[in-house]
């Protein structure tokens, strides 16, 4: 096995895992490891499948607790936002092999250190925001779900003034991922060279089990415990990671 599937499958699992206690992680982490391997774009979309896959199992599981008001009002201008920021990253990507090196590069190298940072200093972990502000929240976490698949960290942020159970939260946030999924797939879709990244369907289907297996793990056993300081240690490796993507 390979030194890219070793790393896929380990970072597919934990991720996956995360995601059962904050509400994101498998994204965050997966598009900074594919991004080491491809081009930033296709790094987004092959971790918008793995995504989508998992989120899809995670829905059979928490889909008893929905709140379909929240739903409504955050949900829906999150998938619209969602088409919005994967057309900008299809047009960032289509520029010459010059810009497509030296700013697309740089962009989605801001976009991790801004969303480790979001994590990492306190002031900005404990913000909870409005109920009031929930469209507003949407439409943030959607577009940055498809412009770079960052969604999770900002929708918690939002969603965790919006009198949800922790239930409620993670059932909700997976029908609202569900969707962002789809929508960014289909933009993604008409933009990317696919025989490429069926060319890779031995990555893509390992780290969708792997997925799937951090999933069910997270679901069943582990939803009590505490992996504060492993998010540190992931997102202190996201910043490093958007830094050296910028500078590079």
């Amino acid at each position: 096995m390979n030194i890219l599937l070793i790393v896929i499958i380990i970072a597919a699992f934990v991720g996956s895992i995360l995601t059962f206690f904050s509400g994101f992680g498998l994204g965050t982490i997966l598009v900074a490891v594919f991004t080491v391997f491809f081009a930033p774009e296709l790094a987004i979309a092959m971790t918008a499948i793995v995504h989508l896959f998992n989120n899809v199992f995670k829905l059979f599981l928490t889909y008893k607790n929905v709140n379909r008001i929240i739903l409504v009002r955050f949900g829906i201008p999150s998938i619209l936002a969602s088409f919005i920021g994967a057309i900008v990253l299809m047009k960032l990507g289509e520029v010459s092999a010059f810009h497509r090196e030296y700013n697309l590069q740089k962009i989605i190298g801001l976009v991790f250190m801004m969303f480790a940072l979001f994590e990492l200093l306190t002031a900005l972990k404990e913000l909870k925001l409005s109920e009031r502000y929930l469209t507003f929240g949407g439409i943030i976490s959607g577009f940055f779900g498809g412009f770079s698949g960052h969604q999770g960290a900002l929708r918690s942020a939002f969603l965790a003034k919006a009198g949800l159970s922790k239930e409620e939260l993670i059932g909700t946030s997976v029908v609202i991922a569900c969707f962002i999924d789809i929508s960014r797939l289909i933009i993604y879709r008409s933009n990317i060279k696919w025989e490429f990244i069926t060319d890779n369907k031995l990555v893509l289907f390992s780290a969708i089990l792997s997925a799937l297996c951090g999933a069910f793990l997270g679901n069943k056993f582990l939803k009590k415990t505490k992996l504060q300081s492993i998010q540190y240690l992931i997102f202190g490796f996201l910043f490093l990671f958007g830094f050296y993507l910028f500078i590079k």
